[in-house]
């Protein structure tokens, strides 16, 4: 395996000292190699709680400082973990619909956000193959307030998960691929080394709409997941057909 995917970089910042007393301190070290990723797994998923950070590429340290994030700062803290603990592990990127998040963006800016919105999972490398691992977005108190909110679905797109499954998605560690947001993709930028390499080409929070959503939209939007944390599911106007996914435009 090639060390690149070992290998430190600004974003998968794991040498820092927050992420290597993590790391002691939880004895994830001592554990099997599928226990240690697990134990890493569980921790992003529901001890790092879904919400939005001011950017998508930030380093790692700053995203377990946050204590929150979502699939992409999510999936940089996750790598970091993974590469502090010899898993390999690289990033593939893409867009999701701008749909897979109707419901957390508020109603008043959801016109003018973008259609297209940066998306990523992490792929790692386990008993000889590469497993696709996106499923850690959600934490289990959201994803259970969308559970209750929708009991009858099972197709959903929209309040940050896209998924076919919605009252049994592929979420847990077992050694397989996990998803929660894939049904919402609709572009493949194809796999990078490491989020670093990602971004330098790939960027999205840029000018007004950038500098709008870190200073307030994004707060709002945490506000928003907060309350459906406690189980108070906004309601999107139109109903059903804002709930289902939009059509793929490239391969996934």
């Amino acid at each position: 395996m090639s060390h690149v995917y070992l290998s430190v970089t600004p974003l998968l910042d794991y040498k820092a000292d927050s992420i290597q007393k993590l790391i002691a301190q939880r004895g994830w070290e001592n554990l099997s190699e599928g226990e240690r990723i697990g134990a890493a797994y569980d921790f992003v998923r529901n001890e790092i709680l879904f919400g939005y950070n001011s950017d998508d590429a930030i380093p790692a340290s700053k995203v377990l400082a946050d204590g929150y994030g979502q699939c992409n700062t999510k999936g940089t803290l996750f790598m970091a973990l993974l590469r502090a603990l010899g898993v390999a592990c690289r990033f593939h990127g893409f867009t999701i619909d701008k749909g897979l998040q109707r419901g957390v963006v508020p109603e008043l800016v959801y016109p003018i956000a973008p259609r297209d919105i940066i998306h990523s999972w992490v792929e790692l490398q386990y008993r000889g193959e590469w497993l696709e691992l996106e499923g850690f977005i959600l934490d289990q108190d959201v994803l259970s307030a969308l559970q209750a909110a929708f009991p009858e679905r099972s197709s959903l797109c929209a309040y940050g998960a896209g998924t076919d499954y919605l009252q049994a998605p592929n979420v847990s560690w077992t050694g397989q691929s996990t998803y929660i947001q894939k049904t919402g993709i609709n572009w493949d930028f194809g796999v990078f080394d490491s989020p670093d390499a990602f971004y330098a080409k790939h960027q999205q929070l840029k000018g007004f709409r950038g500098l709008a959503y870190r200073l307030v939209v994004r707060h709002w939007m945490n506000r928003r997941v907060a309350l459906m944390r406690k189980g108070h599911v906004p309601t999107i106007p139109g109903g059903d057909k804002h709930l289902v996914p939009a059509k793929r435009r490239g391969k996934v």
